[in-house]
């Protein structure tokens, strides 16, 4: 069992979204990656949150894995400054890799790739088939409607009793690193995440 995080999947928008704190908010989680010495596993595009978050980590020295479907390369605009960049033949080889290579997940605002990647990882920790911190960035409070909505399914009987889904969030991009590295430290990186919807 480790208690090191070296690399992050960071899930979010190929879009910028309406307000620039999105875009911000990015930024600064790249700069403290990059500062922390922590990896960046992306989905390879220089485009929207993720260009601007892989950028950032670039910017400050740090290190970037893209992983980009062949059809998405034009659409999404690849990333050449990424020290390693994989193009794969679909979609399911790149989350498959994505998940992989990472230590951890932290979904930014995004749309419904965001969203659906996110929930995959939910369903495959509450099915036992991962244990890796998964953290929502919750910035201006873009996934409240979705945590809402978690337990909702909740008191609707519909999330029993050991099937609980396990997750992190963090209003303040700052707080992402702290609270991914205490989650390592306190359960493990391949043994148990903190408890349901714990915030900083």
């Amino acid at each position: 069992m480790s208690d090191i995080i070296r690399s992050i999947c960071v899930y979010c928008g190929s879009g910028n979204g309406s307000d620039p704190v999105y875009a911000e908010a990015a930024r600064t989680l790249g700069r403290a990656m990059a500062e922390n010495g922590l990896r960046l596993i992306y989905g390879g595009g220089n485009v929207g949150l993720m260009g601007t978050v892989a950028r950032a980590v670039l910017d400050h020295g740090g290190e970037v894995c893209g992983i980009i479907p062949e059809f998405l390369k034009s659409r999404e605009r690849m990333l050449d400054g990424a020290q390693e960049l994989v193009v794969v033949p679909d979609m399911h080889t790149r989350k498959r890799l994505m998940f992989e290579k990472a230590d951890a997940f932290v979904a930014l605002p995004g749309g419904i790739g965001t969203l659906e990647e996110l929930v995959e990882q939910m369903t495959w920790s509450q099915l036992g088939r991962h244990t890796k911190p998964i953290l929502m960035l919750d910035t201006k409070s873009f996934w409240k409607p979705f945590l809402v909505l978690v337990e909702h399914m909740r008191e609707a009987g519909f999330i029993r009793p050991g099937l609980e889904i396990r997750y992190l969030v963090a209003e303040k991009a700052e707080d992402v690193v702290p609270m991914l590295r205490d989650a390592a430290r306190r359960f493990g990186v391949d043994a148990g995440v903190p408890a349901i919807g714990e915030r900083m």
